[in-house]
């Protein structure tokens, strides 16, 4: 069960909108909202470049960093300001800290007192960076050790959530997740296990009915044939379905590194809220 989430808030648009996400989810699960704001060391790094320069006789860039920082911890403390002050107003629990360090570290560090991350796809530099997902929740994505949300930059209640299973324990674990999310809010799940032949996923499919029939969720299961990553993609968007339930499939001890090709692939072409088990 959900009780403590994780939302580190930048003041980005996608920040804000992983506020709203957990906002909703916290009032339904009854949880309490931990929020986080990160001073950046990689963003202070430029600054010190200029003190160096300074020191070689630019006296203008001298304690530009130190600067920098009282700036950086200064708007994050109105950032969290804000966010404690949306939880007051929806009568819920909340804490809220300033890290400092690497922003994915950080919150990774702070997950390990969460049940659950949510992240903005991307983050305050989003002009920045390529993709559909910034840098920084690609790294928490990889790293986390609770489960991680992932969120449009706009809020949108899910009705139509989707389990990919494949036996894994990951997918096991996403299993859980997604029964006790369609159980608290009402809502039908879709169960689909993907194989090269159809007969393959009946075991699957079996086993994943026989597991939610304690829940009384209203599911349905769709064996579909193919390749995973594409096919998982094609249902989703022809079927409407606006949240994803999925375990981090991969083939590698390196864990850190590796999401696996099938989760990496539809986080990137399907849009809408994504629930990685890792």
């Amino acid at each position: 069960m959900i009780k403590n989430i994780l939302i580190p808030q930048d003041g980005s648009e996608n920040g804000k909108a992983a506020l709203e996400y957990g906002l909703w989810l916290a009032k339904k699960f009854k949880a309490g909202l931990i929020g986080l704001n990160v001073v950046d060391v990689v963003a202070l790094e430029g600054p010190f470049l200029h003190d160096l320069s300074g020191s070689l006789g630019f006296e203008p860039f001298m304690n530009f960093s130190s600067r920098m920082r009282e700036a950086l911890e200064t708007r994050g403390k109105t950032i969290l300001g804000d966010f404690e002050a949306a939880c007051a107003k929806e009568g819920l629990i909340c804490e809220s800290s300033i890290g400092y360090g690497v922003v994915a570290s950080e919150i990774c560090d702070k997950a390990r007192l969460a049940d659950l991350v949510i992240v903005g796809k991307r983050g305050l530099n989003a002009r920045f960076e390529y993709g559909l997902l910034g840098s920084t929740t690609e790294a928490v994505l990889r790293r986390s050790p609770k489960p991680v949300m992932v969120v449009p930059e706009t809020f949108v209640a899910p009705e139509r959530p989707l389990l990919a299973y494949d036996g894994s324990p990951t997918a096991s674990r996403a299993m859980h997740s997604a029964a006790e999310w369609a159980s608290a809010f009402d809502l039908p799940l879709t169960v689909v296990s993907v194989a090269a032949e159809t007969e393959e996923d009946l075991p699957l499919l079996k086993d994943a009915e026989n597991y939610l029939k304690p829940y009384g969720v209203r599911a349905s299961f769709v064996p579909l044939k193919g390749d995973a990553p594409v096919a998982i993609e094609r249902y989703c968007k022809e079927n409407g379905h606006d949240l994803i339930f999925m375990g981090a499939s991969h083939h590698s001890r390196i864990v850190e590194m590796v999401l696996g090709s099938t989760t990496e692939h539809v986080m990137r072409n399907v849009e809408g809220p994504f629930f990685l088990e890792r």
